[in-house]
């Protein structure tokens, strides 16, 4: 395998332009620095496209990264004390494990029921003796589990997906549990923080996607991910399909508020995408249509007091039995009055591939408005949920620019170039925050195209693209093991003072490849 390592430079043309207005309004008086990620050693579970390596997690103690191996039905133990050569040193049994997480030797770890619409459990192990200290119940399907800072709390993302939408099938509630972990896992008990104060139909008015057939709210709202405050008090949750963001009090397990995210108008110079696998490669261009953000992974920070979030603009559709939202937009009958060069528009080299949501607003006349799944971005949102910033199209520009033969490729086969630009693009997926000499940067994992962006959020209103890296190899064979690390899921910073070399690392498990790569971090 040959590791290709890539810096972006901010003042290159192609991924400045990509940029919205607001990131090039001010000139620093020196240039910030960007970072430069290096591939230090990988840990290959020799599983091809089986979710063996997914969610990470890390104890400082022990140097121990934890992974989600989901084929397995385990969490992996990998000794990382020489980073260059990640170790397998042991496995925690956790059947159904979705995402794992660790504070202060205490490892949490997600799992759902054997029939996935039961309630899961959150299981508790001693991070260095394996040891089995307990579990608790919680909500259905149980996807994300984090701590909150101070440990009091371990807080978990019930997805609650549905079986499907036909006669007889059953749809949980999503909900949120926090488990109170101040008595010690012994004692534990969780709380749930749910949805059903707004089945009366107002999230609808204000602009989330309640959209399944015949579902309330509660049942609606699949929370995906959560990130929580500095000072453990709040707690932000996407709910990707309805293209939204809840807010929850821990201490008082309630959900304070539903805030849409708004659409995102491709029809805009700073927006482009390529929306074509027909177009004979990359041609990012301006089109009427609209991207819902619809994020997965999410982490919060604060700036001068106030509390921001960085979202992952993934998307995701509802793919079930008697209900399936995707469709292409040449199968759509397009309203003329909205779009009066609608043919044109409906041509494989133009729109006509694209996947669209049926939800898309629509009258008498046909389809005014085409919805897409995904920003293909990275936004930064106030904590209200305000758009603050957003990367517009730099994140297609950035591989455009940086690595043509990745453009929008696809993760589970080599030499797959704009394979994905017609169906999310690069799908920006997991995402951790980390600090450097006094900055912070997003570390992106742009799932289709197997590779890492990073960017400088510093200031909230003005980020900007500042690195990008592959572990990728075109001339090696995907399912043979040998196209390097394909699908990253999982993003974990961790800062100097925890590394067992005293530098920052990237920890990164990638679901398609089966493997766990350590990075080094470093700024130039």
């Amino acid at each position: 395998m040959r590791p290709r390592l890539l810096a972006a430079t901010v003042t290159l043309p192609l991924v400045a332009a990509a940029l919205v207005a607001s990131s090039t309004a001010a000139v620093a008086a020196r240039p910030a620095p960007d970072v430069t990620l290096t591939p230090l050693g990988t840990y290959a579970t020799g599983a091809f496209d089986e979710g063996a390596s997914e969610i990470t997690a890390y104890d400082p103690t022990t140097h121990r990264v934890f992974v989600v191996n989901a084929q397995a039905g385990t969490v992996d133990i990998l000794d990382i004390s020489d980073p260059t050569s990640p170790q397998k040193v042991g496995q925690l049994d956790t059947p159904g494990a979705n995402s794992v997480a660790v504070h202060d030797g205490l490892v949490a770890v997600a799992e759902q029921a054997e029939e996935r619409t039961d309630p899961g459990t959150v299981a508790f192990f001693d991070a260095a003796t394996d040891a089995v200290l307990g579990r608790v119940a919680v909500g259905s399907l149980p996807d994300m589990v984090t701590f909150t800072p101070n440990g009091d709390f371990a807080v978990v993302a019930n997805e609650g997906e549905p079986q499907g939408y036909c006669e007889g099938d059953i749809d949980p509630e999503g909900s949120v549990s926090i488990v109170d972990l101040r008595r010690g896992v012994p004692a534990a008990t969780a709380r749930t923080a749910g949805f059903t104060a707004f089945d009366a139909g107002e999230l609808r008015a204000k602009g989330v996607r309640i959209y399944g057939p015949g579902a309330s709210a509660a049942q609606d709202l699949e929370p995906e991910y959560v990130t929580v405050s500095t000072n453990s008090r709040t707690a932000w949750v996407s709910l990707q399909e309805a293209n939204a963001i809840a807010m929850i009090d821990l201490p008082s397990a309630t959900v304070t508020d539903v805030a849409p995210l708004g659409l995102k108008d491709h029809a805009l110079a700073t927006n482009a995408l390529d929306p074509s696998d027909r177009d004979g490669g990359i041609q990012l261009g301006s089109w009427p249509v609209k991207g819902l953000y619809q994020p997965d992974a999410i982490a919060a920070y604060a700036v001068r007091g106030q509390d921001y979030v960085v979202t992952a603009n993934e998307g995701d559709t509802r793919v079930y039995g008697c209900f399936d939202e995707e469709a292409r937009v040449s199968t759509r009958t397009l309203d003329p009055m909205a779009f009066p060069n609608g043919s044109a528009l409906k041509a494989n080299t133009a729109l006509g591939r694209l996947t669209v949501s049926t939800t898309s607003p629509a009258g008498s006349a046909g389809v005014t408005e085409l919805h897409l799944p995904g920003g293909r971005s990275v936004s930064v949102r106030a904590s209200a949920g305000a758009l603050v910033w957003d990367s517009g199209d730099a994140l297609e520009r950035l591989v455009a620019e940086r690595e043509p033969a990745l453009f929008n490729a696809n993760n589970d086969a080599t030499h797959s170039a704009d394979s994905r630009s017609d169906n999310k693009g690069p799908e920006p997926e997991g995402l951790d925050l980390g600090r450097l000499q006094g900055r912070t940067y997003a570390f992106v994992g742009l799932e289709r195209v197997s590779a890492i962006a990073v960017l400088d959020v510093t200031d909230p209103t003005k980020g900007r693209v500042a690195g990008y890296a592959s572990n990728r190899d075109e001339s090696g064979d995907a399912e043979a093991g040998t196209a390097g690390d394909l699908g990253p899921e999982g993003i974990l910073f961790i800062p100097a003072e925890d590394s067992p070399t005293g530098q920052p690392l990237l920890v990164v498990g990638n679901e398609v490849s089966g493997t766990t790569t350590v990075w080094g971090v470093s700024l130039t």
